[in-house]
């Protein structure tokens, strides 16, 4: 009779009878989903938004202090049975006393924690800084790349203060911390020590954010930082990452990166850098102070057969501003983001722009996304340069949004161009945001002579809603005229697949 009389309403959409149901009902079919679809019903409407916290997350009234509620978190991620656990308890709605705040506290079935401190009250956020040291247990939950890691003189010289878990309780690998604000920022820094198999840590919408340090991360090997509008300073101390995200304002970056490998003698220094993985370097916003790139490896200088990995003949007036160390930060990546205004402001003077010479370039990379805010030939001649620098690029994104930072154009890169490099592993290139398909072609007119021999598809995403693909018409070519045109696609497969640093939250 419920679902009749809901259908026969006149009010009621009947292609959506389920949402007018009565909350406790939709709360008793939302627990019996997995915990990632449970969350991903927030996205159907806005009645929707909070209804899986409500079903899967347990209230808990007049919490005194965040660190009241931090040892109420520590205890539940200490006991968390993965086998037997009510299907309805994945976490808590904590409410502070009188009416000061409330945050959220959940646990994925992947074992991702997540603190969300956005639902409190949004006051003008008070400037803190954030001091993050993790702790590790053991070698055993990391991947090969950091199993030469000597866990037994780290413990015996670090002793940690955590117990075990058992084999049925969670373990956190992956951390998110959204809004974390002034007063939440202690319990934050003493929580992050107590999760011993942290691998992933991500850090957004922090908006009194000013300073962010991470220490002795020796485990961690994914870093994600968005959207923190104060943000200055950013210095990551650890074993080697796969990945690092960062969008926002261009903040000073502090980088140092290290391994200790046990030897028949005591210990050796290696140093991997950032590598295997990607690096988003989305800077569209522009510089917010001063800023700096300081990466300082600790490694054996005959690592990779190289006697001088500092270069120091570089003639910028500011090596901390310089090219030359970011990319030697990022020369391992396959995948990359990064923006014209970030490359063109830093490019060294001795950056040669060969792919012969291994110290300038990015032989790994296979996917880049090049973010710009218009489409002048100085701009375009930006993008080839780069594109020199990556023989093994195989997708190239390019997006033009208006609202990106620019900066007037030195004009450096005209006679960089003149003689340019090939892509022979380059399979598809796709266009975002440009004004027209005028444009589009003057791009693609611009960037075929990369290709040689090989035939990338050429694609365009317009105005958010469909793609059209790049074709040859003979028509034109016997005219006299440029014989390309855009042309709508119909079955768009995984070659049309956006970037994986596009659409994060």
């Amino acid at each position: 009779m419920l679902f009749f009389s809901l259908w026969n309403s006149n009010k009621i959409n009947p292609n959506d009878y389920i949402s007018h149901l009565p909350d406790n009902i939709l709360h008793h079919i939302i627990s019996f989903l997995p915990f990632e679809s449970a969350v991903r019903t927030s996205f159907l409407s806005t009645h929707w938004k909070h209804l899986w916290k409500e079903a899967l997350l347990e209230l808990v009234h007049d919490v005194i202090t965040m660190e009241a509620a931090t040892k109420v978190i520590q205890s539940f991620v200490d006991d968390f049975d993965t086998h037997y656990r009510p299907r309805n308890k994945w976490g808590f709605r904590f409410e502070f006393s009188h009416g000061r705040g409330k945050f959220v506290a959940s646990i994925s079935s992947k074992g991702a924690l997540q603190l969300d401190f956005s639902a409190g009250k949004q006051e003008l956020p008070r400037p803190f800084d954030l001091f993050l040291k993790p702790n590790l247990a053991s070698a055993n939950h990391l991947s090969p790349p950091y199993m030469w890691f000597d866990w037994g003189w780290h413990e015996e010289n670090h002793p940690l203060q955590t117990q075990q878990p058992s084999l049925n309780t969670m373990k956190i690998k992956s951390l998110y911390l959204i809004s974390v604000s002034q007063l939440s920022n202690m319990a934050v820094s003493s929580l992050v020590p107590n999760l011993p198999f942290l691998q992933s840590l991500t850090i957004a919408k922090c908006n009194g954010l000013q300073s962010l340090q991470i220490k002795e991360a020796k485990g961690l090997h994914k870093l994600v930082v968005l959207d923190c509008p104060r943000l200055q300073s950013l210095s990551f101390e650890g074993c080697c990452l796969e990945c690092f995200r960062f969008r926002g304002h261009l903040v000073s970056f502090r980088f140092q990166l290290y391994c200790k490998c046990n030897s028949s003698g005591g210990f050796y220094i290696r140093d991997y850098g950032l590598h295997q993985e990607d690096a988003m370097l989305d800077l569209r916003q522009g510089p917010l102070t001063e800023w700096t790139w300081d990466f300082k490896p600790s490694f054996s200088p005959y690592y990779y057969g190289l006697l001088n990995l500092e270069r120091n003949d570089c003639e910028c007036a500011n090596k901390y501003k310089c090219f030359d160390s970011i990319l030697r930060t990022i020369n391992g990546f396959r995948s990359l983001t990064i923006c014209r205004w970030f490359f063109e402001t830093s490019m060294c003077k001795k950056l040669p722009f060969s792919s012969r010479d291994p110290l300038f370039c990015l032989r790994k990379l296979k996917e880049l996304w090049w973010i710009d805010c218009s489409m002048e030939r100085e701009s375009i001649n930006a993008l080839l340069c780069f594109l020199k620098l990556c023989p093994n690029l195989e997708r190239l994104y390019i997006t033009i949004d208006p609202k990106c930072y620019d900066m007037p154009s030195t004009a450096k890169f005209s006679t960089l161009v003149i003689v340019p490099g090939k892509l022979n592993d380059l399979k598809t290139v796709k266009l975002e945001g440009f004004a027209d398909e005028e444009k589009e072609i003057f791009m693609a007119r611009r960037l075929l002579p990369l290709f040689g021999d090989n035939n990338p598809i050429i694609i365009s995403k317009s105005k958010g809603k469909y793609l059209k693909h790049l074709v040859k018409v003979a028509k034109l070519e016997k005219k006299g005229k440029y014989p390309y045109k855009f042309k709508a696609v119909e079955n768009v497969d995984e070659n049309f697949s956006d970037h994986v640093h596009m659409n994060l939250y």
